[in-house]
């Protein structure tokens, strides 16, 4: 998998409390850094995630969440997290995302995040707007 194959990236710089014994970013960092990179795509688009949650009644629910270590990641390396929207349904919206390390074009991680949008009181799956699918499929060029 290579960069180009993403509209959107989030740059971070691996800090010394996300590594582990072994001096390279601790498995379970790696779902924080995809959801600080969803969250910055989805501002990035115009979507105010808290906002629309509290105006609809609607809010996404995470379903699934994988991760696919390729190679290791060390601590005070600049990297970037790579944003796609891979498949929207009706209800369902997959995430899919690529750790690089900032000069490399092969990814290191990858992952994938399954969401749900659901009515905040009944917690029923419920269909994503069409405005909404447009608007995070369609992203503004970084």
């Amino acid at each position: 998998m290579k960069k180009e194959g993403y509209p959107y990236f989030h740059p971070h710089r691996v800090r010394y409390s996300e590594i582990d014994l072994q001096g390279i970013v601790y498995n379970s960092r790696y779902l924080d850094y995809f959801d600080a990179a969803i969250t910055e795509y989805m501002r990035h688009c115009g979507f105010n995630y808290v906002t629309d949650a509290r105006n609809t009644g609607k809010d996404f629910h995470l379903v699934k969440a994988s991760v696919e270590f390729l190679k290791p990641v060390p601590y005070d390396e600049e990297i970037e997290i790579g944003v796609r929207v891979g498949r929207i349904g009706r209800s369902s919206l997959c995430w899919e995302l690529g750790l690089f390390q900032k000069e490399s074009e092969e990814v290191s991680t990858t992952g994938e995040i399954i969401w749900v949008y659901t009515n905040i009181e009944n917690h029923q799956s419920e269909p994503i707007p069409e405005e909404r699918k447009k608007q995070l499929t369609e992203p503004p060029t970084q």
